[in-house]
């Protein structure tokens, strides 16, 4: 198994879990991880990242091409001495692409390339981003791939569907109980302490956006809020096609409205709620992700947009960056704000699959997501499973479509029983498993 980082993303989370459980069953299986210390390598490959997803600048080049070829023929001399002949490749997407052909001259080896990422329409950015992967695509015997709407042209008849999954037995998504929610959340400095706890607190904090746009104790200015208010939480890496700016706007639209006295009335209680909840944005320390340079960009798109806010909006939303160094800590922070949250929304304006909805549905949380990302409508069923909504850049709608969910505590809790039934069925790791076993099987 080879990709391009050992940390940040759904693929470094799923990879440790894979090679555990093949190895359980006899698969001698290793992992490595192709590394570079040039800087224009990473942006070219979120370039073709966006372009894969329809974003961006068309025109990848030879020059593009030479940059791509070199970074993996270097890594391919590192990674020869750990293949041998009959063994199986699984390259994971566009960045190591190259390596199984340059790996092939040296050995015979059967190579899958499995991409975890797509969209569903032709566009002239996809068709570039295509064009230029399409000379490493004949070095592959077969694709992987989350939807049929993603397959790439070139591997069109040789390619088979597995769908990402979560481990339920990890830290970020294992079951944990109200004592431990809580003491996770204030060892990371994401509620105020609020007396003993059995831990003591994470050598690293988590840090939140200020209104001077720099970050501080997410404590300050004052607690968020995440025991006892009512809490909408995206939790995602810093990535524009992720949708963090719409959903702010989308929010501060909601409590603009909420302040004017533009909503409708709903009783009492529901007032009370639209009056409480919060909004908590929430991603890794940007500099802790090696293979996506735009992550500080997005956060300092999104302080821009925070600092603009009223001064009353501004109180009821959170930007968290979480630590990523000691990994085991930043999954309970995740787990715990999931847990703590009273809907979760993956507003993605493009979304390869989505593990971060997986995890909500896992954890009976209800879920707002995007209907027109194939990812995400793979997995939540409007009104079954979560919300659907079609435009994830619509501030109105979002801020239609939150207040109706957060007036309906009924069908939060249908959405979330479903969405775990869901989840356990179809996006653990052990129905993944069982789809890389027959692809092995078929191979050999």
């Amino acid at each position: 198994m080879v990709n391009s980082t050992a940390a940040g993303g759904g693929v470094a989370e799923m990879l440790p879990t894979m090679v555990t459980l093949l190895r359980d069953l006899g698969i001698a299986t290793k992992w490595a991880v192709i590394e570079s210390a040039d800087e224009a390598f990473f942006r070219l490959t979120k370039r073709i990242h966006n372009l894969i997803h329809g974003s961006g600048q068309a025109g990848l080049g030879a020059d593009d091409m030479a940059l791509f070829e070199r970074v993996n023929a270097e890594n391919a001399q590192a990674l020869l001495p750990l293949v041998a002949d009959d063994d199986f490749l699984a390259v994971h997407d566009p960045q190591p692409m190259p390596l199984a052909g340059m790996l092939r001259r040296e050995r015979r080896v059967k190579t899958v390339w499995r991409c975890h990422i797509g969209l569903d329409q032709d566009t002239a950015e996809t068709r570039d981003a295509w064009r230029f992967l399409e000379p490493y695509g004949a070095a592959y015997d077969y694709g992987v791939f989350s939807a049929p709407e993603y397959i790439a042209p070139f591997l069109a008849g040789r390619s088979t569907i597995i769908y990402p999954a979560i481990d339920p037995l990890t830290h970020k998504n294992r079951h944990l109980h109200i004592h431990a929610v809580v003491g996770i959340l204030s060892n990371a400095g994401l509620v105020g302490r609020i007396g003993p706890v059995v831990r003591p607190p994470f050598e690293d904090q988590a840090q939140r956006l200020n209104g001077n746009g720099r970050f501080a104790s997410a404590g300050a200015p004052e607690d968020i809020g995440l025991l006892h208010r009512p809490i909408i939480t995206q939790i995602s890496r810093w990535d524009r096609l992720k949708g963090f700016l719409p959903l702010l706007k989308g929010f501060a639209e909601f409590k603009r409205r909420c302040h004017a006295g533009e909503l409708p009335p709903m009783g009492e209680l529901h007032d009370r709620r639209r009056a409480l909840v919060r909004l908590v944005l929430a991603g890794p320390d940007p500099d802790s992700v090696a293979d996506d340079p735009e992550g500080q960009g997005v956060i300092e798109e999104l302080a821009a947009a925070y600092r603009a806010l009223p001064a009353e909006i501004q109180a009821d939303i959170a930007v968290v960056a979480l630590p990523m160094r000691v990994p085991a800590e930043n999954a309970l922070m995740v787990n715990a704000l999931q847990r703590a949250a009273t809907i979760v929304v993956q507003n993605s304006l493009r979304e390869g699959f989505g593990l971060t909805i997986t995890e909500a549905m896992w954890k009976r949380v209800p879920v707002l997501t995007n209907s027109m990302a194939v990812g995400p409508r793979q997995q939540i069923r409007d009104n079954l499973d979560g919300r659907l909504l079609r435009d994830p850049t619509d501030r109105t709608a979002l801020a239609d479509t939150l207040d109706a969910m957060l007036a309906d505590s009924a069908g939060r809790s249908a959405w979330g029983r479903n969405a775990q039934r869901r989840a356990h069925d179809h996006f653990l790791v052990y129905a993944q498993l069982r789809g890389w076993l027959r692809l092995l099987n078929d191979l050999a």
